[in-house]
Parts: C-alpha cells; structure tokens; sequence
C-alpha cells in the first residue's frame, strides 16, 4: 500500500514529518461538535484526503503538504495546505480543503492544474545574479528582504525552478513592495506580485465628528491604540510613533491634522473588527484578534496597504483620507491577504477590497458617511468626487460587464464588473432604496442585502487559492451560497443571477441548485 508523506505545520508548532497510509479514514462523528472539536476533525479529515492522494491533488512523489490554521465560518471548517517540492516552497502549489461541522469533506480548492514530475533542483543561477534581476524590475530600490529557492507552478505552465526576491523601493506607479520569481536556469522573470494595494476615549474626526473609542492607558499617557487589539493602533508616518497624550482626547476636528485623521482611521478599524465579529465570525483583520498598524502622513493621494501596515494619504486639499471606505478598503486588502492563497489575483484584488470597505460603512451607519455603495465620496479624493461607483462602474470611466480583457486591465479599473456584480448582489438591479443599476444582459437581479452578501464573498475566499480569477470567484460564491443556505437555492440564484448580469461566463462543473 503506497504512502504519503504529509508535514503538519499548525501555528507556531514544530513542523513533524509523518506518513499516512492511503485511503479513506473513518471515524465516530460526534453530536453537535463544539467548534474546537469541529476543527480537530476537520484537520483529521484534511490530512486523511492528503494521505489518499487523489488525482486532483496533482501530486508529485517528492511533494509534502503543509497544513496551515483551521478557518471556521458559517458553520463549516477550512483546512489551507502549502507545498513544498523537495523540500522547496512552491509558489502556485497550495489548496483548501472545506468539511461540515461533523469532519465530512465538501469541496476542494486546489491552484496546481498538473504534478510537477521530475524537475532539479540545483540552480544554474545565482541568487547574487538573480536579486539583480529583480532589482532591474523597479525604478529604485530601498531594501531587499531576502531571495530563497522556489518552485514556481502557474496554473497551466510547466513547474520551473526559481530565485524568489521581495524587495521594497519604487516603481512607475509609486511605492512597491514586490517579490519577483526569476528562473533559476536562463534568469526570466517567470512573475512578479506587487503587496502594495492602492487606492474608550474620546476623539474628534474631520469625518466622523465626535466618536468613542478603545483606547490603552500607559502610566499618565494613553495612546491612540485599541486596549484589546495592540496590533490596532494609529500612528504618525513621521517616526511611526503611535499618537499619544495625556487627557485621552484625540483630534481637533481639522482634517489637514495628523491625529485627527488617526481618530477616523482608528474609528473605522474598530468598527471593522466589530463587524468581521459579529457579520463573519472572523478575529480580527488578520484572523488572529489582530491588525496592522495604521500611519497617518502619506504624502500623496493614496492609501496602501503592503503586508506590515496600512498608510493613509492626503485628499488635493490636504485632508487626510480616513473614510470607511478608504481605512475599509485597504484593510479589506489585508484579510484577503490573510485568508487562503493570499491576495486575490488577475485583476480580482481591487474589487474584493472594495466589498469590505462597502460593508464596514454599512455596519457604522455614521449619519456623517451615510452608507453607499460609491468609493471615496467623503474623502474627495482629486477634487471631483467618488472614485469608483459600484452600482455603475462606468460613471468613473470603468467597465460594467467582464471580458476576456478584464484580468490584464489596470487593477483599479478591472474592479469594475466585481463591484458591480456585489453591488447586484446586495441591492438587486432596482437599487432598493440606492440607485438602480444597469445590467449587461438586461436582465433583473433581486438582491439578498448587505450582510449576506459579503458573508457569502467571505466565504468564498475561504476556498481561495493562488490561482484566483473573476471565473474562479463565480465558481466559489455559488459554493459558498450552496454551502451556506442549504434549504434553499434563493441565495444561490442570486449569486448566479448577478454573475450573468456583469458577463462573467458559466463554468465547467460549477455548483447547481
């Protein structure tokens, strides 16, 4: 009987190497599992379908699975695995596997399209000639994190050895933290990935006005930091220390000021977190009861997000832009980075941010930002409003309905039909009670509401892998609606209709209802 060699990596744990016999596991399912004894079982079944190795894992002999921290959402349990090859990580090889309560497997997501085979692992290049090929993708270069030997597995490529940099500087469209594969033997570049994404005291906000907010007391000073969530904390780009005094009131009302601009963005962060809590049963941004810093002071008209913390810019009359859409948005890039496969790909990323700035206005429900379903509205970014509308992406000059060409556009503009496609989910093409909304196949599409939709969008990025796309997304969501409403197709058929209405395309075996 063959077996599989699996590594099981959880947290913080030493990684153990062991060998799991083939085949089906079976075991007694207890009644109404509580959610830790759910995840043990969803981690034992995860590891039982590693072990039995099926076709579609696209498994190599030299392969080992890595299993990462259970996700639990909705009442089902997500179990992500990386891989690595040889003992090298492969870029494009992880996978999700999804159980029910009781540890039965539902669905597998799964990035790699074919096995690696036999491929060296012995570079040809050096990884001194490699980094200098990597630098020669940026304008300048500040710092270089590091360069380790990969292997790369793009979805329908051959598996190629490579040197993997991430180094930090700028590029033709501002601040770039970037990692670049090149080709360990002839030295291409096989990909790059940008990680920058654009676009209780008492405080007053230039936005939000008067608010109550979690803050830490140290001694005599208190800072601008949640005192449950350290890790969610506003601070000054200058230093990045964290704003602090002595009487525990932040702000002055007057957007051009710094700590004013914390006070919305810290508002809005926490006000996140809540949401996440109470609509996703998610901790935190992160996953963990965590976040990342916010730094108010970007000296340009933008926000970013780029793995270590999120900078907060200025409007062209020099207010700092701490809506909920905008502090929503860039914190929404980082939990689809801190959710299975990492940051949504092929022109997907921009538009799944979006959903979550969408969704953090709609909790607060501020009558100083009265929730919409536009981007940037309160901020004003250059001077002429919103920057992108999800109930008509065309206002902005952004396309409504996907094409072939939609993954290659610019990321901002390819969030066009996603946004769109949310927006007919939650409000349905009638707008209730927000604009209508044009659809590219005329038809009408019945929404479900806020809250069910991003709690299916949610989801569905718990079945994110590596390899994500506009066509994986439709695939995902109707997963996500089946698995979440399972007496009923309405959620589903929503999705459905929604996807139809902005063009993007049926798929092969995708769910039915």
């Amino acid at each position: 009987m063959s077996r599989f060699p699996l590594v099981m990596a959880v947290g913080t744990a030493t990684a153990v190497v062991v060998a799991m016999t083939a085949g089906p596991a079976t075991a007694a399912q207890p009644t109404a599992p509580s959610a830790q004894s759910a995840a043990t079982l969803a981690a034992g079944a995860a590891d039982a379908l590693i072990a039995a190795n099926p076709s579609y894992l696209h498994a190599s002999a030299s392969d080992t699975f890595q299993r990462q921290a259970v996700i639990s959402s909705g009442g089902f349990n997500y179990v992500p695995f990386t891989r690595t090859y040889k003992g090298l990580p492969v870029d494009g090889g992880d996978l999700v596997v999804m159980t029910d309560s009781a540890g039965a497997t539902k669905y597998t997501s799964v990035a790699q399209s074919s096995a690696i085979g036999e491929l060296s692992t012995v570079p040809k290049l050096s990884d001194a000639a490699a980094l200098a090929i990597a630098k020669k993708q940026l304008k300048t270069v500040s710092s270089v994190e590091g360069t380790k030997l990969v292997v790369v597995a793009a979805e329908g490529a051959a598996a190629r050895l490579a040197w993997q940099s991430t180094i930090r500087g700028t590029s033709a469209e501002g601040v770039s933290r970037l990692t670049v594969n090149v080709d360990a033997v002839n030295g291409k570049v096989l990909g790059t990935q940008e990680h920058v994404t654009s676009a209780t005291g008492t405080g007053t906000g230039w936005i939000y006005g008067s608010v109550s907010l979690s803050t830490t007391q140290s001694g005599s000073t208190y800072l601008l930091q949640d005192s449950a969530h350290t890790t969610l904390r506003a601070q000054n780009a200058s230093g990045n220390a964290t704003f602090s005094g002595t009487d525990n009131v932040w702000g002055n009302g007057n957007g051009t000021n710094r700590e004013t601009g914390g006070v919305d963005a810290l508002y809005v962060a926490e006000k996140q977190f809540a949401m996440l809590s109470s609509w996703l049963g998610r901790n935190g941004q992160n996953g963990s009861g965590g976040a990342w810093p916010i730094r108010i002071g970007l000296n340009d008209q933008n926000a970013y997000y780029d793995g270590t913390q999120v900078q907060i810019g200025k409007n062209t009359a020099g207010r700092w832009i701490s809506s909920a859409d905008v502090v929503g948005h860039e914190l929404g890039h980082g939990i689809d980075d801190h959710t299975p496969g990492g940051i949504s790909r092929s022109g997907t990323q921009e538009f799944v941010a979006d959903t979550f700035g969408a969704a953090t206005e709609w909790y607060i429900n501020n009558p100083n930002d009265p929730p919409d379903y536009q981007v940037g509205e309160e901020v004003n970014l250059v001077g002429s409003g919103p920057i992108r509308y999800m109930y008509n992406p065309s206002l902005a000059g952004d396309s409504n309905c996907y094409s072939s060409s939609t993954p290659s556009q610019e990321v901002h503009a390819a969030a066009g039909p996603g946004n769109h496609w949310f927006y007919l989910l939650a409000q349905g093409s009638s707008g209730n009670g927000q604009p209508s909304s044009p659809t590219c196949n005329g038809s009408s599409v019945t929404g479900v509401g806020i809250q069910t939709a991003i709690k299916i969008m949610y989801n569905a990025m718990l079945l994110k892998t590596s390899s994500s796309s506009y066509l994986k997304y439709r695939v995902w969501t109707l997963q996500a609606a089946k698995n979440l409403f399972p007496g009923s197709c309405t959620q589903f058929n929503a999705v459905k209709a929604a996807w139809n209405a902005v063009s993007v395309p049926a798929q092969s075996g995708e769910p039915t209802c």
